[in-house]
């Protein structure tokens, strides 16, 4: 048997090397949709670090822009596409002071936080699509887009919406500039094949075509490490613009005085393939357009139903089973912060009694339902996913997780085993059922926590559930049926002593998302005779030890990090997720995180984790209400059009 785990560990090790294709002959038909979702990692800082790595290129690069747009200190300025920030950090050393960045790549986006960190600067950098930029209209007196960042999308329109959206966020008159490979000479003097050194232990192979229709020069490369083979085999496509094509789009989204600055040769001091970073175009541009009228008081406000727990009705996961004053402080927290939020119009319904006869007579009134009942119906956790079945049938929409959701998610056991079909690791575990009256050999090593398979809110998972022996393990089966009334099936999971790591996501994948900050449990003011869980006494109980327990950014490697944000994407997308996610995971003792659960509506509260982590992004709570408030709206949005886009087709 441990020949044969040894075999197996070493053939996935094989596989997560070698990863190559062989060879291709259409490149074009290789190229995901969405290629840029992946491509800007450590490998992208390998095969580029030439030119984005060097930072005589960026200081001069730097010169050039101030040069031409002239930019006062005071300037608000966004680095869009900003990548790792190289661009945004070089205009801080020289003393501007208001300054932005914004990338979708994670990865790229924690480097720069961390640089500027580092090196003391105060800059605002973001994760976010270029196609719906999270800043409000008429904010930036310039907005740069840098380094060859313009053309990834797959379509044109794309390319369109960029720019307009761009000119929404500039001032009128803010300028434009943008650094752009020249598409006419990319196009006659591509290399077709190259290959080179990065370093004395990484070289890279490519191959590049022009696609079918001319407009795109797709690119493969190779990425190989002299010892433990190829690490990466990728396709990606960047569309080619001439300086008339670039003219054609600005004037069609609304900029003037454009003009075409100089032709930029890139100096590389590794001398070899620079691809479509050979020579560029720098074009700047003006807004033309007028301020943005002001809206009047509560004109157009959006009316928004929130649906929660009920506080007349008793509620079985609270230690006194009913509300008390932290909940109704709670309440009032989120009431206050949603009544600052000028957009919107909030109506409560909390009473059960008569929900479905409340959303019948008004579903007309509401643009949608901000759905916080993670109580359930009637404060039954277990009908937690009949609010949003109830809302399907009425036709209203809503925020948050579908039926479906919610069904998967509060199964552990079954989001174990779609966990697993991706593989994506965890713990080991088993199940014992309510009737099972003899113990079932165990199925793992101690130590061993358990828990309930059903629920959330860490019902049922106390100190004790924490297991050294078969001893232990039976008391603590035996607590969780009679002190918790548990008669449904228990997860028994090996207990992990790793990092106890949570993951947030607001928005919807893959089109517009942002990762907040990862945080982990700060276990240091806990007696170190206690078990490292943050379970129902760090939550409900303020006599505990455990209530003492704080949440703290998580300090984590970068293959780390990156593993556990393209995970949680996954499973974000695969459990049909909405808005706003939490992704529970413990670290092993190698340091390999393992999922333990996923929460697709989360808790809402003012101290919960998912405010934590948005607090650590600079976000206030009334902040991350409206991003998932805005992110439920601009998802119905694109939906609604979807569907008036297929009646109309239906009925031409």
């Amino acid at each position: 048997m441990i020949k044969k785990n040894k075999s197996s560990l070493k053939n996935r090790q094989q596989k997560a090397w070698l990863k190559s294709i062989g060879p291709v002959e259409n490149l074009e038909s290789y190229v995901k949709a969405d290629w840029w979702r992946e491509i800007f990692n450590a490998n992208y800082l390998r095969t580029d670090g030439d030119v984005v790595g060097d930072a005589k290129i960026t200081k001069d690069e730097i010169d050039l822009f101030i040069d031409f747009v002239s930019p006062a200190k005071e300037s608000t300025i966004l680095d869009l596409c900003c990548g790792q920030g190289r661009h945004t950090i070089e205009l801080a050393s020289r003393g501007f002071n208001n300054l932005f960045g914004l990338d979708r790549s994670h990865y790229l986006i924690s480097k720069a936080k961390t640089t500027s960190k580092k090196e003391g600067y105060n800059i605002t950098f973001k994760e976010g699509d270029a196609r719906k930029l999270s800043f409000a209209t008429d904010m930036f007196d310039y907005v740069l887009l840098a380094g060859n960042s313009f053309g990834y999308f797959e379509s044109v329109k794309d390319d369109l919406t960029v720019l307009k959206e761009i000119n929404r966020v500039l001032k009128p008159n803010g300028k434009l500039l943008i650094d752009i490979t020249d598409g006419a000479f990319t196009r006659e003097n591509f290399h077709p094949r190259s290959w080179e050194w990065i370093d004395k232990n990484y070289f890279v192979c490519r191959e590049r075509s022009m696609s079918a229709e001319n407009d795109r020069l797709i690119s493969r490369e190779v990425i190989t490490h002299v010892n433990k083979g190829v690490v990466a085999d990728q396709f990606y496509a960047e569309r080619l613009y001439t300086k008339e094509e670039m003219i054609q789009l600005l004037e069609k989204t609304g900029y003037g005085k454009i003009d075409f600055r100089t032709e930029l040769k890139t100096n590389s001091n590794r001398n070899q393939d620079l691809g479509m970073m050979e020579r560029r175009l720098i074009v700047t541009s003006s807004a033309q357009k007028q301020w943005t009228p002001i809206k009047e008081k509560d004109k157009n406000k959006k009316h928004i139903a929130v649906i929660m727990g009920d506080h007349r009705l008793p509620d079985k996961v609270k230690p006194n089973q009913s509300f008390d004053d932290d909940d109704f402080h709670t309440i009032n927290a989120l009431k206050k912060s949603l009544h600052e939020l000028a957009d919107f119009q909030f109506h409560y319904l909390d009473k059960h009694d008569t929900l479905i006869n409340d959303l019948t007579k008004n579903r007309e009134t509401y643009e949608f339902i901000f759905n916080l009942c993670d109580e359930g119906f009637n404060n039954d956790a277990t009908l937690e996913l009949h609010v949003p079945a109830l809302l399907e049938m009425l036709n209203i929409p809503y925020s948050g997780g579908t039926p479906q959701c919610l069904a998967y998610c509060y199964d552990k056991s079954l989001v174990r085993g779609i966990a697993q079909e991706m593989d994506i690791p965890v713990p080991k575990a088993f199940i014992v059922k309510p009737e099972d009256t003899v113990f079932i050999e165990l199925q793992t090593d101690f130590p061993v926590i358990v828990k309930p398979n059903f629920g959330d809110s860490s019902f049922g998972i106390t100190r004790s559930s924490v297991c050294y022996t078969i001893k232990d393990l039976e008391s603590a089966l035996q607590k969780i049926r009679t002190g918790f009334g548990f008669e449904k099936p228990v997860l028994v999971e090996q207990f992990l002593t790793g990092k106890d790591i949570s993951v947030g996501i607001i928005g919807n994948p893959p089109e517009s998302y942002t990762v907040l900050p990862i945080i982990e449990e700060d276990y240091s003011a806990l007696p170190a005779d206690l078990p490292r869980i943050c379970g129902y006494e760090a939550k409900w109980d303020p006599n505990s030890p455990y209530w003492k327990l704080r949440s703290i950014q998580a300090d984590l490697p970068e293959e780390t990090e990156r593993y556990l944000v393209a995970s949680c994407v996954k499973l974000f997308e695969r459990l049909e997720c909405r808005d706003y996610a939490r992704f529970d995971w413990r670290l092993d003792a190698n340091g390999t995180p393992r999922l333990l659960e996923v929460n697709p509506n989360p808790g809402w509260c003012w101290d919960g984790h998912l405010a934590k982590m948005a607090h650590f992004t600079g976000l206030s709570y009334g902040q991350m209400l409206q991003a998932i408030l805005e992110a439920c709206q601009s998802r119905i949005q694109k939906n609604k059009s979807v569907l008036e886009n297929q009646v109309s087709k239906a009925a031409s």
